[in-house]
């Protein structure tokens, strides 16, 4: 997590994370005895675009691997279940999520009013800003006005997502190259064809690891949001995952896997 991140995000996060593990004690009070969530061996379903490093890519040795993939196997030790990850596009996803298609959606979603509207969501577990991302030897532009300066600019991003949005209110519409997946987005970066690429500054770090020649400019373009898990509405799974969630948090095996991930791309 990013230090302007946790300075202006931090408190709120933490008084966040600590609400389903108050809830528990709460409601067991009268016997002073903590219930803690058993799934009993249950398969929970988790959509995954395996295409977005850190949180979900295919290595070089074929495996699937990422952040997700760490985090929901010690969800599921913690609530006695079985992840089954599935492969799906982004596009389609939270749609699929609404319409009970996937028990949970991961992917580094960014929790939205609007989203809420269709599906529910965990607490919050990262906060975040977004950036232009931007090959290593450029040196035409470090902010968005220099980019906008320059004649003929184009930027790239991936198609129905918030930083397609924040792409699109930033630059004229004609200049927003939208791919169905930001690997595509990349290419066309490393590429030549496009000058920038809009995503969420977790994620470009995870692409300057995966592929280098990159870099990522240090002007926000956005103020700090947070990423949640996404869930089919009125789901079951949604206490006893914010509470695994908690209880990683406080065990400090959150961090740990957090620092493997991102601390050392």
């Amino acid at each position: 997590m990013i230090n302007l991140a946790r300075s202006r995000f931090g408190f709120l996060l933490v008084l966040v994370l600590l609400l389903p593990v108050i809830g528990v004690l709460a409601q067991d009070a009268a016997s002073e005895k903590v219930v803690w969530p058993d799934l009993g061996g249950r398969e929970i379903t988790v959509a995954v675009e395996n295409a977005y490093p850190p949180y979900n890519f295919i290595n070089d040795q074929g495996e699937a691997v990422g952040w997700d993939y760490d985090t929901f196997n010690d969800i599921c030790l913690l609530l006695n279940c079985q992840p089954v990850y599935v492969q799906t596009t982004w596009d389609g996803m939270l749609i699929a999520v609404a319409r009970g298609e996937f028990d949970v959606a991961a992917d580094g979603i960014t929790y939205t009013r609007e989203r809420d509207e269709t599906v529910d969501f965990s607490i919050l577990y990262q906060a975040y800003d977004e950036t232009l991302l931007v090959r290593a030897d450029e040196d035409r532009f470090s902010t968005v006005e220099e980019l906008k300066a320059l004649p003929d600019y184009l930027v790239a991003t991936q198609i129905g997502t918030t930083n397609e949005i924040t792409a699109r209110e930033l630059f004229d519409a004609d200049r927003v190259q939208s791919y169905d997946v930001f690997g595509a987005a990349i290419e066309a970066l490393l590429n030549r064809d496009v000058d920038a690429v809009v995503v969420d500054r977790p994620a470009a770090e995870g692409y300057i690891a995966e592929r280098g020649e990159m870099k990522t400019l240090g002007e926000s373009l956005s103020g700090i949001q947070g990423l949640a898990f996404a869930f089919p509405p009125g789901s079951d799974l949604i206490h006893p995952i914010n509470a695994a969630m908690s209880a990683l948090m406080a065990s400090g095996r959150w961090d740990e896997i957090y620092a493997k991930w991102f601390e050392t791309q």
